[in-house]
């Protein structure tokens, strides 16, 4: 199989691995994935995953590299905060919730940290582009879950929530259903303070 052969046969995966490879050529010669980077037509994202050179590399392809590398994921915390322009985007790896460890890759494109939640609480994110993200709602809540020394509206206001932003796509009913399945005394408190402090800021 020739390189233009092998990147129609893989249209639909500009972010690509080796089983991908695997389905469309069992024999695939993965020699040919060395050459093809030499020549620049490939770039090696980590070890057993590949981008297409030429693959406009948007804020969505950068997601769906984050979802295909490292699963089951789903963009949350700061990146799905800032997503939602809640945030300032000056965020230093795209971020993701994970039932797995948690971990890192520091890639050519981007870095991508993945956080563990449990099993149970993988759930509040919806599919854009190929992509998985959490709901704002969800992206909040998680972000709050890991970060367990947000407290104090101190802590609070040194997020600097956008609160047009936050106010205009917030849906209350989404999120109590969302704080109820988490099941946790603590976080539930936590939270009702925030929007309480929102409310009244």
């Amino acid at each position: 199989m020739n390189y233009i052969q092998f990147k129609k046969s893989l249209a639909g995966f500009p972010i690509f691995s080796i089983p991908d490879i695997k389905a469309v050529d069992e024999r695939f010669d993965r020699r040919r994935l060395t050459e093809w980077q030499h020549k620049g037509y490939i770039r090696k994202i980590i070890k057993g995953h590949y981008l297409f050179s030429d693959y406009d590399l948007d804020e969505n392809g950068l997601f769906r590299i984050a979802n295909k590398i490292y699963k089951p994921s789903y963009i949350s915390f700061e990146t799905a905060l800032a997503y939602y322009h809640l945030i300032p985007e000056s965020v230093y790896a795209v971020t993701s919730a994970t039932t797995r460890r948690t971990y890192k890759f520091e890639t050519p494109v981007a870095g991508y940290a993945y956080r563990t939640i449990l099993r149970r609480l993988f759930f509040g994110y919806f599919i854009s582009g190929h992509t998985r993200i959490a709901t704002m709602e969800k992206a909040i809540l998680d972000y709050f879950y890991v970060n367990t020394s947000l407290k104090t509206e101190d802590d609070f206001a040194s997020l600097r929530i956008n609160e047009d932003a936050f106010f205009e796509r917030f849906d209350e009913k989404r999120f109590i259903n969302y704080m109820e399945r988490f099941n946790q005394k603590i976080l539930t408190s936590r939270m009702k303070h925030f929007l309480r402090w929102l409310d009244n800021d």
